[in-house]
């Protein structure tokens, strides 16, 4: 009888143990499987909150299919006690696992609000931007200028929020001045920049930040990027190019920069400065003389005069032979590529053609109908301005 007894005992084991085991691969595949959710949704994770909260709130949200099956996920992927603070976005059919990995990542938050802090060539402007899940675009929710404008109320509300996020983007072609003075102006930061940094050191690109970031480390995040871009740009640069130093490309780089807006010209802005280089010739180009006239502090805000235009300055490449001494702007990884590789023309001259871009050509004669066709843009845009 007790064999008997035994052996039900061993095979009701061995059922329950394949029930069990069962059990495990629904869950296993419940937990990988695409979770129900129609449209993506932004999940907050407040500072000391727990898988426990987290779970209840994503299945009453419809993210997932059970609260107890995404805790053990998390549990036996060893993650329950990795949750990070911050806005996420959950994505339409989202399964709990990749969920799960969201919000034990780590790094930015990728939902909710983001505050921008744009270092702009003219303005400095402050945006707050909240992303929309459904569509996951950004809805502006204020812009302004903390230097002239008022303090917006959502601002100072989302600010003191911790989900907020917080950036500044630093755009090609700034001044380090101007960049001192913006950071200067962001009451999010803390400390000061003791001095000011070389012209053209600090790269244009979109830096994360948080209140409370001492300005001088953020300037130091800048430096230390723009001089891994001058080492790289500069050990792919083209044979017999007429510079000989990376501070020197540096120098053609920003002129590069601030000639030219358009994406598609740098490498023929480059090789008109190149050319003119291997020939002997000046360089002429307005925005030298302007960076003399202001020192980067500013924008000169009109057109540049004759006695400007005639004035000594060590950046005035009218006046001197070369490069001028130092960098006018600071420019960005396309400009410094240009630099580096310009393309292969024999242009050697070039002004605006009405349309953003410039006309070039090979020869003077050629170069002033292109001067000519300009002035005529110019005078016919004077007359409609004047007709209004």
């Amino acid at each position: 009888m007790w064999r008997h007894i035994a052996s039900n005992a061993v095979t009701m084991l061995i059922v329950l143990l394949f029930l069990l085991g069962g059990v495990i691969l629904w869950g296993q595949g419940q937990y990988t499987a695409s979770g129900p959710l129609q449209q993506a949704i932004c999940v907050d994770v407040p500072s000391g909150s727990t898988m426990r909260r987290l779970s209840v709130n994503l299945e009453e949200r419809g993210a997932v299919t059970s609260s107890t099956i995404f805790r053990m996920g998390a549990d036996y992927a060893d993650k329950t006690s990795q949750l990070k603070a911050g806005s996420y976005l959950v994505d339409p059919g989202a399964s709990m696992q990749e969920i799960v990995d969201v919000v034990t990542r780590g790094g930015a938050s990728t939902c909710g609000t983001e505050v921008v802090y744009r270092i702009g060539v003219n303005r400095l402007g402050v945006q707050v931007r909240e992303l929309d899940p459904a569509t996951n675009q950004f809805a502006e929710r204020a812009n302004f200028n903390p230097v002239e404008d008022e303090t917006p109320e959502v601002y100072t509300e989302k600010k003191a929020e911790a989900d907020t996020r917080f950036r500044v983007a630093l755009a090609e072609g700034v001044t380090s001045w101007q960049v001192v003075e913006s950071l200067k102006a962001m009451d999010v930061l803390e400390g000061t920049v003791a001095e000011l940094p070389p012209e053209g050191s600090l790269a244009p690109d979109s830096y994360e930040i948080q209140p409370g970031d001492d300005r001088a480390e953020i300037v130091a995040r800048m430096q230390a990027a723009q001089e891994e871009r001058v080492a790289e740009a500069w050990s792919n640069r083209d044979e017999n190019l007429p510079i000989e130093t990376p501070e020197e490309l540096l120098v053609l780089a920003s002129i590069i920069e601030k000639e030219t807006g358009v994406a598609d010209e740098r490498g023929q802005v480059a090789s008109v400065f190149v050319n003119r280089l291997n020939r002997g010739m000046r360089l002429q180009t307005d925005p030298t003389v302007i960076y003399g006239v202001t020192e980067g502090k500013g924008v000169l805000g009109r057109g540049l005069r004759q006695s400007e235009l005639r004035a000594a300055t060590p950046w005035n490449t009218y006046v001197i032979e070369g490069l001028p001494p130092t960098p006018i702007a600071n420019p960005g990884t396309a400009s410094l590529e240009a630099a580096a590789q310009p393309l292969e023309t024999n242009y050697v001259f070039f002004v605006a053609d009405g349309t953003g871009g410039h006309a070039f050509a090979e020869t003077l004669d050629e170069h002033n109908r292109n001067v000519a066709r300009w002035r005529e843009i110019e005078a016919e845009r004077a007359n409609q301005s004047s007709g209004n």
